[in-house]
C-alpha cells in the first residue's frame, strides 16, 4: 500500500503543502512556464543605474558591503566576493534612475540566438572581463540586456559563517562568539523586484523570451478568477536547484524598480552589517525578519538616492520540477516573523508622485482598473 503523507490537522498533504505552498493551480490557471522559450537565461548578471554623484554612491556601496570591481570618471562597477559577473554598474548621469537589469546567458550562442529571434544586433559591452550583449525592452518599456561575459571576475575573500551551537549539538566549545561590527560582505546579486501596470503581458514575456519559470503566484482576495497580481520567478537550470526567485513582478500603478537583494553569509552578517549601517545614519526600510515566499532572512535599507536594497541569507532553492504555488496577497503574509511591515517598504505613503502614477495608470489601457487598485490597497492593509 502506498503511503499518503498526512498533515498535523489530519488531512492528506498535497505536493504544495508538503513542499512550499498550501495551494496549487486550479484548472485553467496560468501554468507558470512557457512551452518553448527562445532561450533559458542562467541567472541575473547585474543591474544598471544612473546617479549624479559617483563618490557618494561608492561610499554607500562600501558601507553596504560591496567590493569595487572598477571605477572610472563616468562608471562605478560593484561586485560581491563570489566569482562571476559584477552585481551593479552605476553610470554618471543628471538624475538618479534605474536603467534596467542584465541577465546572464548560459552560452554565448544563446545571445546570438536571442538576437536573431528578435531582430536585434549583438554588441560588445564594456564590462570588466569583456563580453557580448543584446538589448531588449520588456512590455513595460523597461530596457533589458542579455549578456555573456568573456572572463568571470575571480573570487575574493569572504565572511565565514559563524559556528553555531544548537540544543542537540555543541560544535563550539571554549570559544566565544563576537561577530565584528563591520559591513556585511556581499557575496552576489540575488534578485530584483519590478512593478508593472501590464502584469500578465510582462510576465509572459520573461517566460517566453528568457525561459524563466514561476515559483509562486499571489492573487487578490476575491479576485483569483482574474489571475495573479504577483509572481516570484526563477531561472530554469533543469535539475540544478536555483534561487526561489531571481525576478519578482507585481501589478501596480508604477513601472520599474522596487528593490534588489544581495546575499550575505548568515543572520549575524545581516544583523552586524545592519548595526554598521544604522550607526552611519542610513535608513532601514524594514527588517530583520524571515520571508514566507522564498524563506529568506531579510533586512531592507534605503541608499542616499532612496533606492531600496536588501541583505538576505538562507533562501529556498528549487529545481525545475517544482510547480508554482498559489497564495493570497497580503501585507501580513510577507513574513513568517519580524517587525510589522512598514509603509515605506510597501510604498503606500501618499505622495504627489504616487498619486500621479495612480491617475495615469487608471487613465491608460493596462491591467490596473479601479477594482484591482482597491484590491491591492486592501491587500497592503491586511
Amino acid at each position: 500500500m502506498s503511503h499518503i503523507p498526512v498533515n498535523k490537522g489530519g488531512g492528506p498533504l498535497t505536493p504544495h503543502q508538503d513542499l512550499h505552498s498550501e495551494q496549487g493551480a486550479l484548472r485553467g490557471e496560468h501554468p507558470g512556464r512557457a512551452r518553448n522559450p527562445v532561450i533559458k537565461v542562467a541567472d541575473l548578471a547585474w543591474l544598471e543605474f544612473e546617479k549624479p554623484d559617483l563618490d557618494r554612491a561608492e561610499v554607500f556601496a562600501r558601507d553596504f558591503g560591496f567590493a569595487i570591481a572598477a571605477r572610472t570618471e563616468h562608471e562605478l562597477w560593484l561586485r560581491g566576493t563570489f566569482a562571476g559577473s559584477p552585481c551593479m554598474v552605476i553610470r554618471r548621469g543628471h538624475a538618479s534612475r534605474f536603467l534596467g537589469p542584465a541577465f546572464r546567458a548560459a552560452e554565448r550562442t544563446d545571445v546570438d540566438r536571442l538576437a536573431a529571434a528578435v531582430g536585434h544586433t549583438v554588441r560588445d559591452i564594456d564590462v570588466p572581463g569583456g563580453g557580448r550583449s543584446v538589448a531588449l525592452f520588456d512590455p513595460s518599456g523597461l530596457p533589458v540586456r542579455v549578456v555573456h561575459c568573456a572572463e568571470p571576475l575571480p573570487e575574493l575573500p569572504g565572511q565565514q559563517p559563524l559556528i553555531l551551537n544548537t540544543g542537540i549539538e555543541g560544535r563550539r566549545t571554549n570559544t566565544i562568539q563576537r561577530p565584528p561590527r563591520e559591513p556585511s560582505r556581499i557575496q552576489r546579486l540575488g534578485h530584483v523586484v519590478l512593478e508593472t501596470r501590464s502584469f500578465t503581458r510582462t510576465l509572459d514575456w520573461y517566460l517566453d523570451t528568457l525561459g524563466m519559470i514561476v515559483s509562486d503566484f499571489l492573487f487578490l482576495d476575491g479576485q483569483r478568477d482574474r489571475g495573479p497580481t504577483m509572481a516570484f520567478i526563477r531561472c530554469d537550470q533543469g535539475s540544478t536547484p536555483v534561487d526561489h526567485h531571481t525576478l519578482a513582478l507585481h501589478l501596480g500603478p508604477g513601472t520599474g524598480y522596487v528593490h534588489s537583494a544581495y546575499q550575505v553569509t548568515d543572520l549575524d552578517a545581516i544583523a552586524a552589517g545592519g548595526e554598521y549601517l544604522a550607526e552611519r545614519g542610513y535608513q532601514r526600510s524594514w527588517g530583520i525578519g524571515r520571508h514566507i515566499q522564498g524563506s529568506q532572512l531579510f533586512d531592507y535599507w534605503r541608499d542616499p538616492d532612496r533606492f531600496m536594497l536588501e541583505h538576505f541569507a538562507d533562501g529556498d532553492l528549487f529545481s525545475c520540477d517544482l510547480e508554482p504555488g498559489w497564495a493570497p496577497m497580503s501585507a501580513s503574509g510577507l513574513a513568517q516573523w519580524g517587525p510589522p511591515v512598514t509603509r515605506d517598504f510597501l510604498g503606500t505613503s501618499p505622495s504627489p508622485v504616487k498619486l500621479r502614477e495612480v491617475m495615469t495608470a487608471l487613465r491608460d489601457d493596462n491591467e490596473l482598473d479601479p477594482a484591482r487598485l482597491l484590491g491591492l490597497m486592501k491587500a497592503m492593509s491586511s
